[in-house]
């Protein structure tokens, strides 16, 4: 460590002392300093003399410049034991260290002077006590006054002190031992030994010690470039920031704390670093609850504005209107209306329910009969089908109304008697891919397949149309995935929907399909292009694809389909099929057509938000969105 400038001789500073005008109260501004008193406070000191010892401290701290950032004090008086009077973290005013200063009762015994400077080093000037690191450049100096010789040793000691980064000033008074004082001081001896005279001139000696201590201020005599603050260091500095920054590593600029980048800060949406704090914010739609961290939904239904027939629900950016059971919301999107019994209860037709006043009935396909039940109808016990739906999972069929088409799927499967020896059903959803939800030779019951088609998650990018028709013929209708050989003359369908223009080309594998005995029906919504339709229908096509910008005209869909898609003839021979197995397909083709006018009874608004005319936000149990 640097030592501190060199003083004159004792005698001649003592006299230029007496004869110069006090100066003026100037503070040292050299920069911070750690300094810890050590006096002797042993019974060979009289009153008097600890008063004027009292003196010289108050009178050195006068000229320093005290603070947290600038010069620590301590003091510690010893005798026999040591007691710390006060840490360099305990004051940072002057006043305030004069006080204890005033008060501190001398211990009046022996002169352990060794022990007294084993305390410094350990313990006054730990970080503990307030010492700044050493890295920081900051000097601790220790002012040894004394009175008489020591009665332990501070040879080995005060060397140990010293190799600490201690500079020791030992400062001997009257009866002192200047053998003593030179083994515990600093080098070099003649800047850090003093020997007064009497206690009378110790006060004088202060003023001489002032100037020790103090010398050219780094901060102002050069360009620091410290962005906040310069520190000044005897001939040296370091900048320091402002509280909320840290210092970079060129030691000189700062940049923020960001109190956010822990992940500490338990806000529930956002974290907003300021000045080495942080403090909570909520997305829009949500407000910040008491305890400032967590979020809390606005309920714009509570502002009494929504208008709502029936109930008013609210979402994190506004609300929308829903009706009660047995209601159907209007296309104003706030009033409703009663609807039929069929859309009001669980009617639990298989086929489908026909409203009449106050009451319901179940009906069936044609060539089946209503059970004694009221509910089910008659099925060709021996009609078996190899069934594949192919459903579009493209961006634009949006979540909510993909949910729509595996509810849609499950009532087709509702009608089908699935069994390992009977109907079969694959399911497959594509978009910029193809994935093959299940085979047909999976699930074994229509609550199996049911539960399967649930659980599909919706794939949301692309419309490759033709890759899906390819995946289809190839795979979904192998024997390795379930399909029956086609010698069993069991009929294969499969059924396409999409409510888009195919990114990919379609036509080669729509004739692929239909030329290896699939049997194809094609049914578009929305933005599906009819051309694409055609190509992928079997003939006759008028009888095997549908097409609507709007699900609530798709009664016609009725008179579209025919009952005769059995064919008669194959590859120049007559094919003869079995009446169950072509009542198979009629029924297959009859339930889904069934399907479809019952949607549009129960008014689910399916086209309008394809058609881009509806609301923005409908209820997920009446609308079928898509994309713009």
């Amino acid at each position: 460590m640097k030592l501190l400038p060199v003083a004159p001789l004792l005698l001649l500073l003592l006299t230029a002392l007496e004869a110069r005008p006090k100066p003026a109260a100037l503070k040292c501004r050299t920069g911070p300093l750690d300094i810890v008193f050590v006096i002797d406070s042993s019974r060979s000191v009289r009153p008097f003399e600890f008063e004027t010892m009292r003196r010289f401290m108050t009178d050195i701290i006068s000229s320093l410049d005290v603070g947290p950032n600038a010069t620590r004090v301590g003091v510690i008086q010893y005798s026999s034991q040591v007691q710390n009077i006060f840490s360099l973290k305990t004051f940072f005013t002057q006043a305030d260290m004069e006080r204890a200063i005033n008060s501190i009762v001398p211990l009046a015994q022996g002169t352990m002077t060794g022990l007294a400077i084993q305390y410094a080093m350990n313990v006054a000037f730990s970080t503990q006590e307030g010492a700044r690191p050493l890295h920081k450049g900051i000097p601790r100096i220790a002012i040894v006054v004394t009175d008489g010789r020591p009665q332990d040793r501070v040879t080995e000691v005060a060397a140990q002190a010293r190799n600490a980064g201690i500079e020791i000033y030992a400062v001997g008074i009257q009866r002192a031992d200047m053998s003593s004082l030179r083994a515990m001081a600093s080098l070099p001896l003649e800047e850090h030994v003093f020997l007064v005279e009497s206690f009378e001139l110790i006060q004088q000696f202060a003023k001489q010690f002032q100037d020790k201590l103090c010398g050219v201020d780094t901060c102002v005599e050069r360009e620091h470039g410290c962005q906040h603050s310069c520190v000044s260091t005897p001939g040296s500095f370091y900048c320091e920031c402002n509280p909320g920054y840290r210092l970079n590593v060129d030691g000189k600029t700062c940049s923020p704390i960001d109190a956010c980048a822990d992940g500490r800060h338990g806000c529930q949406h956002h974290c907003v670093s300021v000045r080495g704090s942080y403090s909570c914010r909520c997305r829009p739609g949500y407000y910040l609850s008491h305890n400032k961290r967590s979020c809390i939904m606005i309920d714009y239904c509570s502002f009494g504005n929504h208008s709502c027939q029936h109930e008013c629900v609210s979402i994190p950016n506004g609300h929308y209107c829903r009706c009660r059971s047995g209601f159907t919301l209007q296309p104003d999107s706030k009033s409703c209306r009663a609807t039929d019994l069929c859309n009001g209860v669980d009617h639990g037709c298989e086929f489908k329910c026909v409203s009449t006043d106050g009451s319901y009935h179940c009906v069936c396909p044609e060539g089946q009969q209503l059970q004694a039940d009221g509910k089910t109808c008659s099925k060709c016990g021996a009609g078996h089908v190899d069934l594949v739906m192919v459903i579009d999972g493209s961006k634009s069929v949006r979540p909510q109304n993909f949910e729509l088409v595996k509810q849609f799927v499950n009532r087709i499967v509702d009608l089908l008697e699935v069994s390992p020896h009977g109907t079969r059903v694959g399911l497959v959803q594509y978009s910029s891919r193809v994935r093959t939800e299940f085979p047909l030779n999976k699930y074994h019951s229509a609550d199996e397949i049911k539960k399967a088609v649930m659980d599909v998650e919706y794939m949301e990018k692309g419309t490759m149309t033709g890759l899906a028709l390819k995946h289809m013929v190839e795979h979904s209708f192998s024997e390795l995935e379930g399909a029956r050989p086609l010698s069993h003359n069991i009929p294969r369908i499969g059924l396409v929907f999409t409510d888009g223009r195919s990114q990919d080309d379609i036509s080669e594998w729509a004739r692929r399909a239909k030329e290896s005995g699939i049997v194809m029906f094609a049914v578009g919504v929305g933005k599906a292009v009819e051309e694409e339709l055609r190509a992928i229908a079997s003939e006759p096509v008028e009888q095997h694809f549908s097409y609507s910008a709007d699900f609530t005209t798709m009664t016609h869909l009725v008179e579209n389909f025919s009952l005769n898609i059995c064919p008669e003839e194959g590859k120049g021979e007559t094919e003869i099929r079995s009446p169950c197995e072509c009542e198979a397909l009629v029924q297959f083709q009859t339930n889904t057509v069934a399907i479809l006018q019952s949607l549009t009874e129960k008014n689910i608004l399916w086209g309008d938000a394809w058609a881009g005319q509806g609301a923005e936000q409908l209820s997920t149990e009446h609308t079928w969105g898509r994309e713009g």
